[in-house]
């Protein structure tokens, strides 16, 4: 088949932009993808809290959904049905990395992977003087939100830092309205306890997903879905 334009793939509704991908429309995929690459990501590193596992999820993710992409039958939005996707695929991955730890400590060896990513997490990337301010509270931020409780953390990121209505975040988590309600206000009130009022405007910030490592993770999951359909 032809692929349509990204640009008239634009003007498509989720269940159109579902069945070009189960053609095959490459054009259709990449909207697809950029449109919920940050999403989806910032979704697994609730889980997982490690850039680099929440991208390898993000991009498992991908390549389940659209693999299995004539299930979505359009009930919730292609956006919501992608984020209970990577919802469960990073839960996977935290599970199998759990039953390794456990088999790891069993075995009195030390696990490489857990001093690796508090390695990461104190790391610092050499920044611009102007943004360096901003830099450091976003990983101030991104700290506070990593050690909140997993229930709180999952649907805090979801509805406050990604923007997500409460009734989107009670479908993607499969959880009441009033749960998704209850867990952002404890989460901002144990954030709140923990960070300054002026760090509250660093949110829309935290977590960024875009430019390089957005290109990156679009190529790779195009590349991959192309190459299935070979």
């Amino acid at each position: 088949m032809t692929a349509l334009p990204l640009i008239d793939c634009e003007a498509l509704s989720d269940l159109e932009l579902a069945a070009a991908i189960h053609r095959g429309d490459s054009a259709a995929a990449t909207l697809v993808v950029r449109r919920n690459n940050q999403r989806l990501f910032r979704a697994a590193w609730s889980v997982l809290r490690n850039r680099g596992e929440a991208e390898d999820a993000t991009q498992e993710a991908y390549a389940r959904a659209f693999a299995g992409i004539d299930g979505f039958d359009g009930r919730a939005a292609l956006s919501t049905w992608l984020t209970r996707i990577v919802i469960n695929e990073a839960l996977g991955r935290r599970r199998s990395a759990e039953r390794r730890r456990a088999r790891l400590n069993q075995e009195s060896v030390v696990a490489m992977d857990e001093y690796r990513e508090k390695l990461m997490r104190g790391s610092h990337t050499a920044a611009p003087e102007a943004e360096l301010a901003r830099a450091q509270i976003r990983g101030l931020m991104e700290a506070a939100v990593a050690e909140l409780p997993e229930d709180f953390r999952v649907a805090f990121v979801l509805r406050e830092i990604e923007g997500l209505s409460v009734e989107e975040v009670a479908e993607a988590l499969d959880i009441p309205a009033a749960t998704v309600k209850t867990r952002c206000l404890r989460a901002r009130r144990r954030l709140q306890a923990a960070l300054d009022p002026e760090l509250k405007g660093a949110l829309s910030g935290a977590f960024p997903f875009a430019g390089v490592d957005c290109d990156g993770l679009t190529e790779r999951v195009i590349a991959a879905f192309e190459a299935v359909r070979a």
